[in-house]
């Protein structure tokens, strides 16, 4: 199976950086416009639809239409996995419906002073049969521009607000 790889330091706190990404909202604020998201539907693990938090059991079911070109792919993922330690935190998502074989996709977090250490790690097997190993480095081509833009997202959003000042008081 081919993998995927970007690391980023975010200076931010890890909690930050973790509720950030364990929400649909955030999810679609750090997608890349050119993917042209759209979060169809989120339904945590008791049935409840739009939960707050995406838990192990949340099954989020998405399209994307990469540079607008061609129909609408339809993607369902699964949150297999959520662990949240003091200094760390991972979730896993897995696509059971979607335009690749298989997609695990492993969204680490680990705290480094003040900052946060934010690790996606990608295991994916393209859908076209014995081709996978040749094409998989030109789908890692595809993969970089879209994990540097949603990490450069990330920091935009957490390292931003984390320098703001505080609003005036009013007079």
């Amino acid at each position: 199976m081919a993998t995927y790889e970007r690391e980023t330091r975010i200076d931010a706190p890890l909690d930050d950086v973790w509720q950030f990404h364990s929400t649909s909202a955030g999810l679609e604020r750090l997608t890349p416009d050119w993917m042209g998201l759209r979060v169809e539907s989120v339904m945590g693990p008791d049935g409840d639809s739009d939960p707050e938090i995406l838990e192990a059991g949340s099954e989020l079911s998405l399209s994307i239409r990469p540079f607008g070109v061609g129909p609408r792919q339809y993607w369902t993922s699964v949150i297999t996995e959520r662990v949240e330690k003091p200094g760390r935190a991972y979730f896993v998502d897995e696509m059971v419906h979607g335009p690749f074989k298989t997609w695990v996709h492993t969204h680490s977090f680990f705290a480094d002073g003040s900052e946060t250490v934010l690790r996606d790690h990608v295991e994916y097997e393209l859908p076209v049969g014995g081709f996978t190993d040749p094409l998989s480095p030109f789908s890692e081509l595809g993969f970089e521009g879209m994990f540097r833009d949603r990490h450069a997202r990330t920091r935009e959003a957490l390292e931003s607000t984390s320098t703001l000042e505080p609003p005036a008081a009013p007079e």
